[in-house]
């Protein structure tokens, strides 16, 4: 016999197990409530169709509440024929089927209690092509989408597309109120074909108006409109507002930037245009560390006014220190300023002061240099921005109780075209920085000029779990004065993780005899190449194997040499922010390798 405390527990076992197979049953009756059936219809239409449904969404989000079932019903009708119109199909039937009702045919009062099965029809029928495709009054230079074309699948999107197009290609020539003034669409179910026509509105043309701003705090509206570049009276144009808040958002000064258009045009043809600003805090800081196993740490640190006198002027300090804690002698630091103001002397410009001290400790030689100039950067384009700038260098180099002093004055150039997807972690695009600086000596110190190129390409393959392909060319070069002569901040070494990984940090240069004493300095020419494939294994985590090579010749790129090669593999984890990176290297040619080398820090390679 079964005692009755045993014979408790045995019921309220067979209660709580008879409730999990009711669960199970009752879950997996929710999960085939809604069928789908789509006759006729090809994979990727089957895929968009159900990326649509709401009925869809319910099944895969487990929601069996009947009231919801039957919203998303009802509204399912004009989904899924919006779908079929975006594909070109025209002459499409669809069923959505409640316990053998037609949705449609069930009143909103009338919505069921509970639902057993709901089945989902959609016949796609025939494909429908353009017959004509048609816009008229047409703007000169209105740029229409390809889809938009007689004998094209007739898709809604590409007819919206084509209107919004053509709206713009007046608003382009200056007609801001320029709109849809009506389209007339004849579907032939006969010849499955559409004769589509797009009337437009253009309009009168019109001036800008007055700028109405509001929500600045520190900010000076003079400088605002400076740096904006707003010229009221002009002809009206709507890349002149898009590149008006992306100069604004340059400067750093605003979180967001909102521009509106007024709704009338005022009696004198002028358009008013309001602008809604938000300051960002003024101050900022920030600090970051990388970490390699033979050269320590790399620490550095920023501190950052966005609007010191309320022009947008910005002042950053810079610290930084390297080699922390390392095998070298000594660590080696760096400080600097900079102050930039914006739109100055014109739009699209800025002008800086700067100023630096640093000292390094390459190959057994203490180097210290003073920097002062200042310059222009001018932003030619969303990706191209060039810079021009002259300075004043003095530096030393103490190597065995050896001092050389040399003093140069130097007009740095340079050109940057950035095509990349993304600063941190680019997965396509690619990037291109040249420098030239001439330079001219005082005293024992030479004059010539440094050329200097950075390419770098970016290519990913796959969808699921991409790969991308990553490559760099670094070159450089110096012509004009003598290894000896030639300032070293102007000269190269290679090693380390800017160059190449599995090396310790500048360990390749040449020999030279400075004062009698042998000594290694660094090279006047330099190639480095690197290259990653970088795979994802998923959103947050990926894995990374490389192969770095670089090249150093006392004298131009075409001479003689040494070169040094690493490879390695690493693991990258996307913090939200951008990527930690971990890798792994070890030597693979030349006499500078000391083993496994490990590198921390936040961002790819390159």
């Amino acid at each position: 016999m079964i005692g009755e405390a045993a014979h408790r527990l045995w019921v309220r076992g067979l209660l709580a197990t008879g409730a999990a197979v009711i669960g199970l049953a009752g879950a997996a009756a929710a999960q085939d409530a809604v069928g789908f059936s789509f006759p006729g219809a090809d994979k990727k239409l089957r895929q968009s169709l159900m990326t649509v449904s709401l009925l869809a969404q319910a099944e895969r989000a487990g929601d069996t509440d009947p009231l919801d079932l039957f919203a998303a019903a009802r509204a399912d009708y004009g989904r899924l024929l919006g779908g079929l119109y975006a594909a070109g199909y025209y002459a499409g039937t669809i069923h959505i089927v409640i316990d053998g009702r037609e949705a449609a045919d069930i009143g909103a009062l009338d919505a069921p209690r509970a639902i057993g099965r709901i089945a989902v029809e959609v016949r796609p029928g025939a494909l429908f092509t353009f017959a004509r495709a048609r816009m008229k009054p047409y703007a000169p230079g209105t740029r229409l989408p390809p889809a938009y074309g007689d004998d094209k699948v007739a898709r809604s999107g590409a007819i919206a597309d084509a209107a919004r197009a053509g709206v713009e290609g007046w608003r382009n020539l200056g007609y801001a109120k320029a709109a849809v003034n009506g389209q007339t669409i004849i579907a032939d179910h006969r010849t499955h074909q559409i004769d589509a026509q797009i009337l437009l509105s253009s309009g009168p043309r019109v001036r800008f108006g007055a700028l109405n701003l509001s929500g600045y705090q520190r900010m000076k509206p003079r400088r605002i409109l400076q740096i904006a570049g707003y010229n009221e009276g002009a002809t009206f144009n709507p890349e002149t507002l898009d590149k008006m808040a992306q100069r604004l958002r340059r400067t750093g000064v605003f979180r967001s930037v909102a521009i509106t258009e007024a709704d009338k045009v005022g009696p004198d043809g002028r358009l008013g245009i309001s602008m809604a600003l938000v300051e960002e805090p003024p101050r900022r800081f920030g600090f970051g560390a990388e970490l390699s196993s033979s050269d320590g740490a790399n620490l550095s640190a920023f501190w950052l006014h966005r609007n010191l006198f309320g022009g947008g002027e910005r002042l950053r300090f810079d610290a930084a220190a390297q080699g922390v804690e390392s095998r070298k002698s000594a660590a080696e630091y760096k400080f600097g300023a900079r102050l930039e103001r914006p739109g100055t002397p014109f739009t699209d410009s800025s002008v800086f002061l700067l100023g630096s001290v640093d000292r390094q400790n390459v190959l057994g030689a203490r180097i210290d240099t003073l920097t002062l100039g200042f310059g222009l950067t001018r932003v030619l384009s969303d990706q191209l921005t060039a810079e021009a700038g002259l300075s004043y260098v003095a530096s030393s180099v103490d190597n065995s109780g050896v001092r050389t002093k040399f003093r140069a004055l130097a007009l740095p150039l340079s050109v940057k075209w950035d095509r990349r997807d993304s600063t941190l972690s680019a997965t396509r695009g690619s990037y291109l920085r040249v420098g030239l600086t001439p330079f001219v000596g005082f005293g024992a110190t030479g004059s010539g000029a440094q050329f200097t190129a950075d390419l770098r390409g970016y290519r990913t393959f796959g969808a699921d779990n991409p790969v991308t392909l990553a490559g760099r060319l670094q070159i450089g070069t110096v012509a004009g004065s003598s290894l000896l002569s030639t300032p070293p901040e102007y000269l190269f070494y290679s090693g380390g993780g800017g160059t190449v990984r599995g090396h310790p940090y500048q360990s390749l240069g040449v020999g030279v005899v400075r004062g009698g004493v042998a000594t290694t300095s660094g090279g006047k020419s330099f190639i480095g190449l690197s290259g990653e494939a970088r795979y994802a294994i998923s959103e947050a985590l990926g894995a990374v194997a490389f192969y770095d090579v670089g090249w150093i010749s006392a004298g131009g790129l075409t001479g003689r040499g040494q070169a040094q090669a690493g490879a390695g593999i690493g693991i990258r984890y996307d913090t939200g922010f951008g990527p930690v990176r971990l890798d792994l290297a070890a030597p693979v040619s030349g006499a500078t390798g000391k083993g496994l080398q490990v590198y921390v820090g936040i961002g790819q390679s390159f």
